[in-house]
């Protein structure tokens, strides 16, 4: 438990000082690291195209095109690349793809089909448009800012914004209103941007047999647990792939499973059985302690699989 609650307070701190709402009192190499997310928030704010200058600084976030070939996902979300990736189109049924100067709109084709999926569907529920953000870059691998995963294709941030969209070019879609479903203090649901609509929008992404986790903020799955907006009508199984994660208050980020015969994939361990709306999630919500000792420094980054060396310069 003491390294689960170190990584919970890495990614509070982390989170906490991304929104400018809190003050963070860090130590040791964790405050070289909130340095580091200062100044790449810096850039962001300062634009999209710093931001995407950025990403240009890693190799894998330079490179312009998809790799040719057949598609494959290699390796897992956080330590992989993509082969053969397919580019999300600008505007689809039911969707709108934002910040597209990232060149992070791109996925395996099963990602692209599981989006046009959802939108036909949320379309057919009644909901406006919802706005697809990052999935990965034209051969996956690490990004330079915001993801550490989103690596092999398989990733897509999908925001809860389900208001009547404008009608926008898609580069003038770099910034537009992604608020928080939560109240100030991160501690409720904001029922005033948070409803029916975006349970529905939850419900018919878990409902996709190629949907293996959803990752939304703690606060929303116990909400959700506590049937706000009709989530329990009917039962609460269909919250069993709702993962709680930090931050993620303004989006759902939605991973796919391995596709059948992807040999080069590595999945994730299986979802615990149960709806989740048990001690686990409970964990997420409870206060913990700082650490009294020194916050150890991160591990290295594992070495990427070895067929994705081959795929950054391959055509």
């Amino acid at each position: 438990m003491r390294f689960a609650t170190v990584v919970r307070v890495l990614i509070e701190r982390r989170s906490a000082a991304r929104r400018k709402e809190s003050r963070v009192n860090v130590r040791n190499s964790t405050i070289t690291n909130c340095y580091k997310t200062a100044f790449l928030l810096a850039l962001v704010v300062a634009g999209p195209a710093r931001a995407a200058a950025v990403d240009r600084l890693s190799p894998w976030g330079a490179a312009a095109s998809a790799s040719p070939g057949p598609a494959s996902p290699i390796g897992g979300p956080a330590n992989g690349c993509l082969a053969g990736a397919a580019a999300l189109p600008a505007d689809g049924v039911g969707f709108q793809a934002i910040r597209l100067r990232r060149h992070r709109n791109f996925g395996h084709p099963d990602t692209i089909a599981f989006v046009m999926r959802l939108g036909r569907a949320a379309q057919a529920a009644g909901l406006a448009p919802f706005y697809v953000g990052d999935m990965a870059q034209p051969r996956g691998g690490p990004m330079a800012s915001g993801h550490g995963a989103h690596q092999n294709g398989l990733d897509v941030d999908i925001w809860f914004n389900l208001d009547p969209k404008p009608t926008l070019a898609p580069l003038a879609r770099d910034d537009v209103p992604l608020p928080s479903m939560l109240l100030a203090g991160m501690h409720a649901i904001d029922p005033a941007q948070f409803d029916a609509r975006q349970v529905t929008l939850l419900r018919l992404a878990a409902a996709d047999q190629r949907v293996e986790r959803i990752f939304v903020n703690p606060v929303i799955k116990q909400a959700l647990c506590r049937g706000f907006a009709g989530a329990t009508d009917g039962g609460s199984a269909w919250l069993h792939k709702l993962r709680p994660w930090p931050g993620h208050d303004e989006h759902l980020h939605v991973r796919l499973a391995c596709p059948a015969g992807a040999t080069q994939c590595v999945g994730q361990p299986p979802i615990p059985p149960g709806d989740g709306c048990d001690a686990s999630l409970a964990w997420w919500l409870e206060k913990h302690e700082a650490p009294t000792t020194p916050v150890p420094p991160r591990p290295p980054r594992p070495r990427l699989p070895k067929a994705c060396a081959v795929l950054l310069t391959a055509g």
